[in-house]
């Protein structure tokens, strides 16, 4: 396997005309807002909301102590396996350190948060060791900072893209192993500092997680009972903290920047201005990540703003009380763009943990590219029609009623903008 883009391979063109892509998206969106315009005009979606409570045992057994220590001393168990498997597995790209940090870790993390629910929050190893010191029984010595809000996962998030994504090697097996070993000590030591509230705010896969499991149907109700609930009313409980739009704009940004590398054009002039350029392509391939999340984050930040009949502190909150309204998009981007590294390289990688290097891979999507394609336009128009909807229901909330649909509009273009963006990288490239 050629080793390019986050460590694994690059993307392939699929056999679905991005320009019919491009014109199916945008009639899909378009027309999704005429219509909540006109027949939605009341919010609708409430995170106080109720949903359908699961039976009483369910509660019981997901909030046992035996169960909490099982997921978490299941979790720790998973590391020290894989530790083994990264000191004595095979030293190059074949070892199944890569799949789990790139695949199970970054993709299925998501799949599974979006079945049911912040799942790294229980198996989290820097959690259980926490919870396993004394000092985890007294009080934190120092409070975290209320001002800090998500800003250490976004800056934690832009780093592990940056390993994927711009660093000299994405497939090194040692810059792998000392990522994550900084991010074990820099996440402990948080926690050691500033308790729980560390892991909650900072750990980067942690909120990623949470992000994800905003759209689980599984939630809780007021009275702490397990339901199973309409997403859309779970969605708007994202906690708006300062850094929530940076995470997101990492997230989604991130994904684009992985289409657009894959670009000949791109590779040629990385390739053309490396010599040249500080820090050689490392430094362009750098600027270009940070240029892609910056454009998404300020892109959202001006159509939450652009509206009418607000004052000046509301006008200053909008971006982040908008900000849940693109997680559909990240999570539509992320299935769009790394459902086959998920099913096929995943397979490889739990093949590799079982020492089952000569497994067969099934590579259902892969034979079947009509399918895959299919699929990729699907996830990308499901999530961008999804934030419209939420943005819509939340605008209602927010938005005094004489502005309630021309302050949309900005939004809405906005959205368009990324849903031609995706597209276009996402079978352009």
């Amino acid at each position: 396997m050629t080793v390019l883009a986050h460590g694994l391979g690059g993307s392939a063109d699929l056999p679905i005309p991005y320009t019919y892509a491009l014109i199916g998206a945008a009639w899909a969106l378009t027309f999704t807002f005429a219509v909540v315009a006109v027949a939605w005009r009341r919010p609708r979606f409430d995170p106080e909301k109720p949903g359908h409570a699961l039976p009483q045992w369910i509660t019981t057994v997901v909030d046992a102590p035996a169960t909490r220590w099982a997921a978490a001393i299941a979790g720790l168990l998973f590391v020290g396996w894989v530790t083994l498997a990264a000191v004595f597995g095979p030293q190059d790209s074949a070892n199944p350190l890569l799949g789990v940090c790139y695949v199970l870790l970054w993709v299925g993390l998501v799949a599974v948060s979006l079945a049911i629910g912040p799942v790294w929050r229980a198996v989290s190893p820097v959690r259980t060791v926490y919870r396993l010191l004394p000092v985890s029984r007294r009080p934190p010595p120092t409070a975290y900072p209320a001002g800090w809000g998500y800003w250490p996962a976004a800056f934690g998030l832009f780093a592990f893209v940056w390993l994927e994504l711009a660093s000299p090697d994405p497939g090194s097996l040692a810059a792998v192993k000392i990522w994550l070993l900084l991010y074990l000590a820099v996440t402990l030591a948080g926690a050691l500092v500033f308790g729980t509230r560390w892991p909650a705010n900072a750990d980067p896969f942690e909120v990623y997680g949470v992000v994800a499991s905003r759209l689980s149907p599984l939630h809780r109700n007021a009275d702490g009972l397990v339901a199973l609930g309409n997403p859309f009313d779970h969605l708007p409980s994202m906690p708006v903290r300062p850094g929530l739009l940076a995470v997101l704009a990492v997230l989604l940004g991130s994904t684009a920047f992985d289409s657009f590398s894959a670009m000949p054009w791109w590779r040629n002039f990385v390739d053309a201005h490396a010599a040249s350029a500080p820090f050689g392509d490392v430094g362009i391939r750098s600027v270009g990540l940070l240029v892609f999340a910056a454009v998404v984050g300020t892109t959202f930040w001006l159509g939450a703003r652009a509206t009418g009949g607000v004052t000046r502190g509301q006008r200053r909150a909008l971006p982040g009380q908008m900000a849940h309204s693109l997680i559909p998009i990240v999570i539509g981007y992320v299935f769009a763009h790394y459902l086959t590294y998920l099913v096929e390289r995943g397979q490889q990688t739990v093949f590799g943990l079982l020492g089952l290097r000569h497994a067969e891979v099934n590579y259902l999507l892969s034979l079947h590219p009509s399918v895959l394609a299919t699929l990729k336009v699907c996830f990308v128009v499901a999530g961008h029609i999804a934030a419209v909807i939420a943005a819509h229901d939340r605008a209602l909330r927010l938005l005094p009623k004489g502005h309630q649909v021309t302050g949309q509009l900005p939004m809405m273009l906005v959205m368009v903008g990324y849903t031609f963006t995706g597209l276009y990288l996402l079978f352009g490239g």
